[in-house]
């Protein structure tokens, strides 16, 4: 399949092209430079031009806090750039693959949420997030919603290299408490967003490594497995006081996948010895 790819110099679009490349999709990931994905024209154009038979939509504006005095920019590149690929899609009548996020849930309760759960995001992201979901569930009539949680990988910076970082200058960090999700590792997620990109099982999924963790249980185990003797200090996100408010609860249900067969990515303990095995060698 010839596959267009967005986000490629991001964390999981760099993976997801490996992935493509190593089992033998031709690929085409035009930089920003070379194309605007929030100009209509253009893409209409690069897209007649190259007719891909997929569209994977990685790219994404990411700066949760910054979205919030950024908002036009955010929701310019995570709804108006989404809503042109599917308009592209649909006119091409080709599937697209639109990575999302657990931000598009209030974050209430402590259950898992399940993909038709009541939406309510706290934060201009993930404000943006549910109208890029909602531009390619109208527009699109073969699409895959994919959404994910708390990120890491090799390509790009993420709360790991952030808490290995810190770590290595201080004898102490404070990480909030009071969010549980499940860390997600690229190199899991990218070979399964591959699998379901050439299937025909559209819809909507929750992919994350299994298990779930604050963060500051996630920081503790960084520090853990990386022999180092930093000392993770738990506070309320309330004490942080971030600009953009956060789900206390990002626990996502993978029942989707496992009813549409495919396989559940191994737990985030697992996933992150992998990581820093690499990262650190």
């Amino acid at each position: 399949m010839k596959i267009f790819v967005t986000g490629v110099t991001g964390q999981l679009g760099y993976d997801v092209k490996k992935v493509l490349l190593a089992r033998g999709h031709e690929v085409i990931c035009p930089t920003r430079e070379e194309l605007d994905l929030t100009d209509m024209n253009s893409v209409f154009v690069y897209m007649d031009e190259e007719r891909p038979d997929a569209v994977m939509h990685c790219a994404a504006y990411t700066a949760v806090d910054k979205a919030q005095k950024e908002a036009n920019l955010c929701h310019d590149i995570n709804a108006a750039g989404t809503r042109i690929l599917a308009k592209n899609c649909s006119r091409l009548s080709i599937p697209m693959l639109y990575v999302s996020t657990d931000y598009v849930f209030d974050g209430t309760g402590e259950e898992p949420f399940e993909i038709d759960s009541k939406k309510g995001p706290l934060n201009e992201y993930g404000l943006s997030k549910l109208a890029g979901e909602e531009a390619v569930r109208t527009l699109c009539n073969k699409y895959f919603i994919v959404r994910t949680s708390w990120v890491f990988g090799m390509n790009g910076g993420n709360f790991v290299k952030t808490i290995l970082r810190i770590a290595d200058t201080k004898d102490r960090i404070t990480v909030v408490n009071d969010q549980t999700g499940s860390p997600t590792f690229t190199e899991d997620l990218a070979p399964l967003l591959c699998d379901i990109i050439v299937s025909d099982k559209y819809g909507v999924y929750h992919a994350t490594n299994e298990g779930f963790c604050t963060f500051c249980e996630f920081a503790q185990k960084i520090i853990s497995m990386s022999g180092r003797n930093t000392k993770i200090i738990p506070i309320t996100s309330a004490q942080y006081n971030a600009p953009a408010r956060r789900p206390s609860n990002s626990r996502l249900s993978k029942q989707s996948l496992v009813d549409a067969g495919f396989d559940l990515l191994p737990p985030w303990e697992d996933a992150l010895g992998r990581f820093l095995k690499e990262y650190e060698k």
